[in-house]
């Protein structure tokens, strides 16, 4: 079969403030036509370094290659090409779809604007031509609502549905090549599956080759036809992707094949409510059709439960099922109806001492983590508003607390970006840890981070639980991570709980259909 993509003896070196880092390391490898080749491995492995090396969108001068570095497009040389050559492979021949499509998306423009854009600038086609081009990919892409969603900005779509449009944008030109960069790493696990069979039935459908990147082995076995396994700039495994599950050979492969979190064992069966929901209710205010009817979203309704002391409760659903807004209700970070009550007291009084019971961890902790701030500061922020301490006392506070989460103290005085996805995690449950709660709600703490990483965050996580005695809502997509640390399970489908019960009940013997299609998307991504 002839190689549509030929990478050899591959290097790529960054100019770093203390010398030069070597990114990739003299890296070979194929993609055949009209097949899938996987490039798998953690977060700093390489992986996007490497695709990005193939669009010839790398930072140079920072960025440069070994003398030996070759990259092969359909037998011509792509490294040193010309402006001219590169933009005729670019967005032509070549797409690319990348991780986060809410910041790949203009957030001025609507979406069908913005695909239409791409048909114009790539094309001779009319205005009409073009937007006739975007709505055909639109339906291509399988867009419910194709005329609404066409005229929609990108916030007011889901995850979910604007990574389609990513998908129909980079479909554009019909490319020969599809770069993947992680394109379902922070989506849902129906979601995810959606997008899979899609970019599946459009390779067949259009001929075209995928690069797949991702850190989650589970969906390599299903997607991809090979697989190259990259590790510190180097790949250290490779071949056909049957072959590569059934007989790992190196060590790093069969540790991320092993690196799933386990199921719960030791589970709390505590009776004593810590916080209780009555009737809750949450609405968001929508544009009015007209001035005289007020239109808004019913996103929570009717929600009624009890949240036990020193346990674990694993909220799951889709996008947009209510459940992020759930847990903004119970930190009173948006207006309800209802009652919360956090140890009997109302919430809704907002008093000092609910705030500093109740923290949050987000999904994000760049996003969430100030940019101009040191760690210790950012740590030690909440302090001053809290706590009456002198300078020392607040010091040994906040190295205490760095010290439980794993992060070195001669780091405090780094900033945010000079820390690893997991590390700035860990930073930012120890900024929660420092207020001494009750009560934590971590919203997708762990989805945008490697499989070992997880699993690392995980156990911390129980380890600072049994310590602090604390109890917690975990929010996630992941039924495999909510498995690993949830005492008791609640369903959200459309803003209601549809089902709920200890763990394992909810897990073996579901109910629900709603609650049966997550387990069965979930279990057919299982890596073992």
């Amino acid at each position: 079969m002839k190689n549509i993509v030929e990478v050899k003896n591959l290097s790529v070196e960054f100019k770093v403030r203390d010398g030069s880092f070597k990114a990739v390391d003299d890296i070979c490898f194929n993609i055949n036509n009209n097949a899938t080749l996987a490039l798998v491995g953690e977060s700093g492995s390489g992986k996007s370094v490497t695709a990005m090396s193939i669009m010839q969108l790398l930072p140079f001068p920072q960025a440069s290659y070994s003398r030996d570095s070759s990259i092969k497009f359909n037998d011509r040389e792509v490294i040193n090409a010309s402006k001219k050559e590169l933009l005729s492979l670019r967005g032509n021949i070549i797409s690319m779809i990348f991780q986060e499509p809410m910041t790949s998306l203009n957030p001025y423009h609507k979406v069908g604007l913005q695909i239409t854009e791409s048909v114009l600038l790539h094309s001779n086609a009319t205005k009409k031509e073009a937007k006739d081009e975007a709505i055909n990919l639109l339906n291509l892409v399988e867009i419910d609502d194709v005329e609404r969603r066409f005229n929609s900005y990108p916030h007011e779509l889901s995850g979910g549905q604007r990574q389609r449009i990513m998908i129909a944008m980079a479909l554009v030109n019909k490319p020969k090549l599809l770069i993947a960069d992680e394109p379902t790493t922070a989506l849902d696990v129906t979601i995810q599956a959606q997008i899979l069979d899609l970019m599946s039935k459009l390779k067949t459908e259009m001929g075209m080759s995928i690069l797949f990147i991702t850190h989650d082995l589970g969906l390599v076995k299903e997607f991809s036809d090979q697989v190259c396994v990259m590790q510190n700039g180097k790949i250290v495994e490779s071949g056909d992707t049957c072959d590569v599950f059934l007989n790992p050979k190196h060590a790093y492969t069969q540790k991320l094949l092993n690196a799933e979190p386990q199921p719960k064992s030791n589970f709390n069966n505590e009776t004593d409510p810590l916080i209780e929901i009555k009737d809750l209710n949450v609405f968001y205010d929508l544009p009015n059709i007209n001035f005289f009817k007020k239109n808004n979203f019913h996103a929570v309704k009717d929600v009624s439960l009890k949240i036990f002391k020193n346990t674990t409760i694993g909220l799951v659903g889709e996008s947009g099922s209510g459940k992020s807004t759930l847990g903004k209700a119970i930190a009173n970070l948006t207006p309800f109806e209802g009652k919360i009550y956090l140890n009997k007291e109302d919430i809704s009084k907002n008093s000092k001492e609910i705030k500093k019971q109740i923290q949050i961890v987000f999904q994000d902790p760049y996003g969430s983590l100030s940019p101009r701030m040191t760690i210790g500061e950012i740590v030690g922020e909440g302090l001053g508003v809290h706590f009456n301490l002198t300078k020392e006392e607040t010091q040994f506070r906040i190295d205490k607390v760095l010290s439980e989460v794993g992060i070195e103290l001669n780091a405090k005085n780094k900033y945010p970006h000079e820390f690893s996805g997991g590390q700035r995690q860990r930073i930012a449950i120890a900024r929660s840890l420092i207020m001494n709660p009750n009560f934590m709600i971590l919203d997708e703490p762990t989805s945008a981070l490697d499989r070992s990483i997880q699993i690392q965050v995980i156990n911390l996580l129980k380890d600072i639980q049994e310590e602090y005695k604390l109890t917690y809502l975990f929010i996630s997509h992941d039924l495999k991570v909510i498995r690993s640390m949830s005492d008791y399970i609640f369903v959200m489908k459309d803003g209601r709980i549809v089902e709920s019960g200890p763990s394992n009940n909810v897990f073996e013997y579901p109910k629900e259909k709603y609650t049966k299609k997550l387990l069965s998307a979930a279990l057919r991504y299982a890596s073992n």
